[in-house]
């Protein structure tokens, strides 16, 4: 690959951060509550249990301050711990009045105010995954209050379950959200152990739905879930979205380049990109990850296509995402422990047959043209990410 000299002239023909770029295509996907995967915040992987009203207020106002908000990221999510532990008389459910002692309501007030988007957790068993009240046997009663309340997205578990099949449970949460009167994202918890992408999570009303097991900030953790969404792809798009759990960039279990390169993958994977760090206390170096718009792009264009692996060659892989615009992601992805020269054809991407290709590193946000490979020296544990135009 070799640097190009005429960088005006290509400026004008790169995505959002480049200046010059034409507008993009009409959406074509108008109908549904996620035509793109959900981007937002969720309290679990950082805070656990620890919830309480003055925090969610706080991280509201730093999504808006930081740029989240602007960036995408909508959602601001409560999971498990909200609630108290009994139900009250009528059978609803009743936010913890030690955490949340002006009940829930006031808080997605707070939270809408500030442009964003209000989530709840609930879990289709017995009793949450905490131990809370689970929403089995309740769900028309649950689903109102999630609506009066002003919720605008649920996470709805699997843990202390019946055994009874996971469809009808998930469907009969879907049915009674349907009929709140209120439209709420619903998010399938279900850990993919049936196999929801075949068709029972968007019958069920799942707008998206988990692959996996729950995550951890570990470079082992996110790797391994990433392994288990080969060949899942083709069940990926608008309004019903894979799901391999939420982001732990921040959390400080990684260094810099393997938060950037569990981020990058997330996005190639049409992954939703619910952060899950301290908003209030992140670094300038997280910041920059989750705000980058070039790698949000790629996780947000309306094709909706699920990148996937191309080549794998023990700890060194390909990974090629189409674009709507014809144009291509590709992610160079170094598992190993010492760096590596990784590289593929443009061909073998997929893109047409061209004398010259434009290229944009989604990181460095160098530009520059080649006529057949990509080829890049990765460090260890860590990405090159291009995205690739026709010239």
């Amino acid at each position: 690959m070799r640097r190009s000299v005429a960088k005006v002239a290509l400026a004008v023909l790169f995505a959002s951060a480049v200046v010059g770029v034409a507008p993009p295509a009409v959406h074509p996907v108008s109908a549904g509550l996620a035509p793109t995967p959900p981007m937002g915040w969720n309290t679990w992987n950082r805070f656990g249990c620890d919830v309480g009203e003055r925090m969610v207020r706080e991280i509201a106002d730093v999504m808006v301050a930081s740029g989240m908000r602007d960036a995408g990221y909508t959602y601001l999510n409560l999971d498990d711990c909200w609630m108290a532990r009994d139900r009250d008389e009528r059978g609803r459910l009743v936010p913890d009045p030690v955490k949340f002692p002006h009940g829930l309501a006031p808080v997605a007030d707070y939270v809408h105010e500030r442009g964003l988007k209000f989530g709840v957790y609930a879990d289709a068993g017995s009793k949450t995954c905490a131990g809370y009240p689970g929403s089995l046997g309740h769900e028309q009663v649950d689903a109102r209050s999630f609506a009066e309340w002003g919720v605008d997205y649920l996470k709805y578990d699997n843990c202390n379950n019946d055994g009874s099949p996971a469809a009808e449970r998930y469907a009969t949460m879907g049915r009674a959200l349907r009929e709140s009167g209120r439209p709420i994202v619903f998010s399938i918890c279900e850990w993919g152990h049936e196999r929801p992408w075949e068709g029972w999570g968007r019958k069920a009303g799942g707008h998206l739905w988990r692959t996996t097991r729950d995550i951890a900030d570990s470079w082992a953790s996110w790797t391994a879930l990433l392994d288990l969404q080969v060949g899942l792809e083709e069940h990926s798009g608008p309004n019903g979205w894979n799901d391999p759990d939420m982001l732990e960039v921040g959390n400080g279990g990684m260094a810099e380049h393997e938060d950037r390169a569990h981020f990058t993958m997330w996005a190639l994977l049409n992954a939703p990109l619910i952060a899950g760090n301290d908003l209030r206390v992140m670094s300038p170096v997280t910041r920059g990850i989750l705000l980058d718009r070039d790698v949000i792009a790629v996780n947000q264009d309306w094709g909706g296509k699920q990148g996937h692996r191309l080549h794998d060659d023990g700890e060194q892989e390909v990974w090629v995402k189409p674009m709507s615009d014809g144009s291509a992601a590709v992610v160079l992805f170094n598992r190993g422990l010492s760096d590596r020269e990784i590289g593929i054809t443009v061909d073998a991407v997929g893109l047409p047959s061209a004398a010259e290709y434009r290229v944009l590193d989604l990181w460095t946000k160098q530009q520059s043209t080649t006529t057949d490979e990509l080829r890049a020296r990765v460090p260890a544990h860590s990405v090159v990410a291009y995205r690739v135009w026709l010239t």
